[in-house]
């Protein structure tokens, strides 16, 4: 979905002429498995991480393309909405002190962005949700300049055939509509790719399923939508509901949405891709030139760009990908549950964690999800995301219990043992796994420190919410780039 695209007229031959390039990429891309043209044993990672943009005063700051201008670095690319921005770190081997060289030059990009942003009258901010978002800034002129994002919205809107419904309970229930697809724009995340070869693909794909719900718990950090108290992870409940194509008549019917968890368990990648054309009809039919049997054929790899194209507009919160790199092909896990932030000493905790834990129980002799039904998974989600920290989750041989105690008693041994696997420096994974353990024990996260932080300046409800969400917003910033996780951060009066 990253790709850029002119502003285009769809027709019904188009649909028809992309549904059969998607299929014949599909049957190439089954052919690609059976004679096993992938890399055997990868084992390298990457890091995308999207961020806010505001202004002196902590509200959004709709000036991203003059941001990138100042910034002028091919990592950093637009998103969404113009108070959006996206940096792509390079991928490596995930051995050795990577996850601290990753930190440090992640760090880096950031401050150096930042003083460049300030020269164009805007900071970043790493948070799930901008608190201080507002339902006004939610129109399609605020929408970035770039005809892929208007053309994706325009065809989820013809999919519609009506306005959006933000309906989200909570302390403060939310309910809103929009015209526009920029309340998915809100929610900013970091994404996490492994690569691995296709005969793991499925175990890894399988657990990092099961650990979505743990994830968001630990690391929620997005309470706070157009003044509303939410979900600690509200996030995930808006992204959801931001890109639905479906009027309530298909919701009855049971047609599934494009923002989707799952329903099974998977033996296979291609049960995923498989899956996107059964199920999916196309946002966004636009064929290329390449003829990917010939080019297999001719003994070249085929970039497979409708089969690509077509899943980049499918938002599994794991989502399988497919590339050519240097003429190679890969695949790769992208986890997408994690909100950007608190800060990037936090981020490559939840990282550390993410990749130690996923690679043990993907080894595991008995895997876990033989242990536990696929729709608990999805149940433990969503109870992640309601109450971050405060979540009950189930879990083999434990039962539902705090979120807290799964970690430290289960899976943080887990988390370590696998980084081990991987080859990552102990020293490194002790430090990072140690700001997970922090969290568990001071019961204290993004979301956590917002609320407080909000309640002590005085925006318990009514009047006072805007001024102190605002005031939250501007200590959050300065906190986030001392780079002091946030278990450490000074706790409101």
């Amino acid at each position: 979905m990253g790709r850029d695209i002119q502003a285009i007229t769809i027709s019904g031959e188009d649909r028809r002429k992309y549904r059969e390039k998607v299929q014949r990429s599909l049957d190439v891309f089954a052919r690609m498995l059976r004679e096993r043209r992938f890399e055997a044993s990868p084992s390298r990672v990457g890091v995308e991480i999207e961020l806010n943009l505001v202004d002196s005063h902590g509200v959004p700051s709709m000036r991203n393309a003059a941001v990138l201008d100042a910034i002028a670095d091919p990592a950093w690319a637009t998103e969404l909405g113009q108070f959006n921005l996206e940096i792509n770190v390079p991928p490596r081997r995930l051995e050795g002190h990577a996850l601290a060289d990753l930190e440090q030059e992640i760090r880096s990009s950031l401050n150096a962005a930042d003083a460049k942003a300030r020269g164009a009258g805007s900071r970043l901010v790493m948070v799930g949700i901008l608190p201080t978002l507002a339902e006004e800034d939610m129109h399609e002129g605020t929408i970035s300049a770039n005809d892929r994002y208007r053309v994706l919205n325009e065809q989820i809107f013809a999919a519609r055939g009506e306005d959006l419904r933000i309906e989200i309970d909570g302390p403060e229930p939310l309910l809103t509509h929009s015209g526009s697809i920029t309340p998915e724009a809100a929610c900013t995340s970091v994404q996490l790719h492994v690569q691995v070869s296709p005969d793991a693909f499925a175990s890894y794909w399988n657990a990092a399923q099961a650990i979505a719900g743990v994830q968001v718990a630990l690391a929620a950090n997005s309470p706070f939508l157009f003044g509303h108290r939410l979900w600690d992870e509200t996030r995930i409940t808006l992204f959801e509901q931001a890109t639905d194509t479906r009027p309530d008549e298909l919701k009855q019917q049971g047609v599934r949405p494009r923002v989707w968890f799952g329903e099974r368990w998977i033996t296979s990648v291609f049960d995923l891709f498989e899956e996107n054309i059964r199920y999916f009809p196309s946002l966004l039919p636009l064929c290329e030139d390449e003829d990917p049997l010939a080019m297999l054929d001719g003994g070249a790899i085929p970039h497979l760009d409708e089969m690509s194209l077509h899943n980049g507009t499918i938002y599994r919160w794991n989502r399988p990908v497919y590339a050519v790199v240097n003429g190679q092909p890969h695949l790769r896990v992208e986890n997408r549950v994690l909100p950007a932030g608190p800060t990037v000493a936090d981020v490559i905790a939840n990282a550390a964690f993410y990749y130690g834990l996923v690679r043990a129980l993907a080894d595991a002799q008995r895997p876990v999800w033989t242990q536990m039904s696929f729709a608990t998974a999805a149940e433990n989600l969503q109870g992640g995301a309601r109450h971050g920290m405060d979540a009950r989750l189930y879990w083999p041989g434990l039962g539902e219990v705090p979120v807290a105690e799964l970690v430290l008693r289960r899976l943080l041994p887990l988390a370590r043992e696998g980084l081990s696997r991987w080859g990552v420096d102990p020293d490194s994974a002790g430090r990072l796994l140690g700001v997970i353990e922090q969290r568990c024990l001071t019961s204290r996260n993004g979301a956590t420190w917002q609320v407080a932080m909000t309640r002590a300046l005085g925006g318990q409800d009514g009047a006072g919410r805007a001024e102190a969400l605002r005031e939250m917003t501007q200590r959050y910033i300065e906190l986030m780039h001392d780079n002091e996780p946030v278990h450490t951060w000074p706790a409101p009066a």
